[in-house]
């Protein structure tokens, strides 16, 4: 499948992408000991990426309201100022030193550290209720199955299978589901053909006619591999997800440049007016 953009400069492996990765997986291996450490007894983590601390705050508020805990990852660029009492921050980036660093990063070894880890985008809110609707199928999930948003890439790829996968708008996995993933090499990260798992050459020319980005390993996961992924609507969470998505009104920052969405969600978006619509502006 054609790149549309270049996957070569020193940002890609922070974010997630095997085509780009040249470290020891024992490094990542290491560094996920301390995550584990860090979440030790937290049974409920829910995983928070700070690019703004204001979204980044109300989020934790969210998560705190149906009784799981808020870890609190970033981006180097953007370090949160603060972390609520309750939450725990975590820098995944302290062992690597990444310039740019997305939470696919983590999520794909999620098997590492965590039982159970729920996650977002930065740039989603949601109402109490929708959080009660995710909190109970994310408590509901057995070990081995996960819960993701479905994206069949729009009217235009609808019926080309190869381009369909699972987002990490919002969801959750497990231990053993993460693991099997990790074991098939079908996991978040983009270009799934060059996961260091996947040493056929048969079996990467088959990968190699597939879209390449994210979540695409997570659908040829459960298609080819058996895996359990519980949909969860756009539908249910779309009225909170504050994005540049079918919006031509959006405005860049820095057009010409890399996005910054810390600075482009506050430019694009009234937190206090969303959190208004969603009726969750007490939390602010």
């Amino acid at each position: 499948m054609v790149n549309r953009e270049s996957e070569k400069d020193a940002t890609q492996v922070g974010k997630g992408n095997w085509e780009a990765f040249d470290l020891p997986l024992e490094t990542i291996y290491k560094a996920a000991a301390e995550w584990s450490q860090t979440l030790a007894g937290v049974a409920r983590p829910w995983l928070c990426w700070n690019v703004s601390d204001r979204w980044c705050q109300l989020q934790q508020r969210l998560i705190q309201e149906v009784g799981w805990t808020p870890v609190v990852g970033f981006d180097p660029r953007r370090r949160p100022s603060k972390v609520l009492p309750g939450s725990i921050m975590l820098d995944f980036n302290a062992h690597f030193g990444f310039e740019v660093m997305w939470p696919h990063f983590p999520l794909e070894f999620a098997f590492l550290f965590a039982n159970r880890l729920a996650f977002w985008h930065a740039d989603l809110l949601c109402s109490l209720r929708t959080m009660h609707t995710l909190r109970d199928i994310f408590e509901s999930l057995g070990d081995g199955s996960m819960a993701a948003v479905r994206d069949n890439g729009g009217r235009r790829n609808f019926f080309n299978f190869r381009h369909h996968r699972y987002w990490e708008l919002v969801g959750c996995t497990t231990r053993a589901a993460s693991a099997d993933q990790f074991e098939h090499g079908c996991g978040w990260w983009r270009h799934f053909k060059d996961h260091p798992r996947c040493m056929d050459e048969d079996e990467r020319r088959r990968r190699a006619r597939y879209y390449y980005d994210s979540g695409v390993g997570i659908m040829y996961w459960k298609r080819r591999c058996g895996g359990l992924v519980n949909d969860i609507p756009e539908r249910l969470v779309a009225e909170g997800h504050c994005t540049s998505i079918n919006r031509k009104s959006y405005r860049q920052v820095d057009p010409g440049g890399p996005r910054n969405l810390g600075a482009e969600i506050d430019l694009n978006f009234d937190i206090e007016e969303v959190a208004a619509r969603l009726g969750i502006a007490h939390l602010l």
